[in-house]
C-alpha cells in the first residue's frame, strides 16, 4: 500500500534508496539523538527490515520521496512495540528525514498521513511517539500532530546514565485527530 500527500509519496522500498538511505544514517545531524550513525551494513539492514514488514503487513515505515522528482527524502510510518516498554503494547509514529528537507513542512505533511492511515484504515484507538528529551525539533513535530505529552522514560536500549537515555512519550487518540 501507498499514501500520498499534496507534495510526498510513502512506499515500499526500492533498491534505489539505499545509497540516499545509508548518507542519511551516516549525517551526525540526522543520528545526533540515536546512540550511533549506521553503516553501510546496518542501513541496507535496517531497509530490509523496513521492507519485509510491509510486504508482511500492508504498512510500516514507509520510505518517503518527493512526488516532483522521485526523490529520496527519508521515512515515515508506524511500528509495533509489542513488549518493549512499560508503556507496550503500542503503536508508535516515527519518521527521520534528510537534514536537506528539514524545516519546510515535509516531516509533518507526511505523519499527518500516516495518522489518517492509522485511525481511519488500522482502526487504532492511539498511536505514541518518543524521542530523546533532547530532540527539541522531532517533540515540536509531536505536538503539531496534536499529540499529548504523556511522562518521561528510560530508553531500554540505552544505558541509564547516557545522555541520551530520558526519553519523552507523546500520545495521540483516535478522538484527538482531525479528520479531514
Amino acid at each position: 500500500m501507498e499514501l500520498e500527500t499534496e507534495r510526498l509519496r510513502l512506499r515500499q522500498w526500492q533498491t534505489s534508496d539505499l545509497i540516499p538511505f545509508r548518507e542519511m544514517n551516516q549525517d551526525p545531524e540526522v543520528m545526533r539523538f540515536f546512540m550511533n550513525p549506521l553503516d553501510a551494513t546496518q542501513s541496507d539492514e535496517l531497509a530490509k527490515t523496513f521492507r519485509l514488514i510491509i510486504q508482511r503487513k500492508g504498512w510500516g515505515f514507509w520510505a518517503v520521496e518527493l512526488k516532483s522528482t522521485a526523490q529520496f527524502i527519508g521515512f515515515c510510518g508506524l511500528h509495533e512495540q509489542p513488549d518493549k516498554f512499560t508503556f507496550s503494547p503500542c503503536v508508535e509514529i516515527g519518521w527521520r528525514f534528510s537534514s536537506s528537507f528539514w524545516s519546510q513542512g515535509l516531516a509533518t505533511e507526511a505523519a499527518e498521513r500516516v495518522l489518517q492511515f492509522a485511525f481511519e484504515n488500522l482502526s487504532l484507538q492511539q498511536v505514541v511517539a518518543f524521542t530523546s528529551v533532547h530532540n527539541y525539533r522531532s517533540e515540536r513535530l509531536m505536538q503539531r500532530l496534536n499529540m499529548t505529552r504523556q511522562r518521561t522514560f528510560n530508553h531500554p536500549h540505552i544505558p541509564a546514565q547516557h545522555p541520551l537515555a530520558e526519553h519523552l512519550l507523546y500520545a495521540l487518540q483516535r478522538s484527538g485527530l482531525l479528520l479531514s
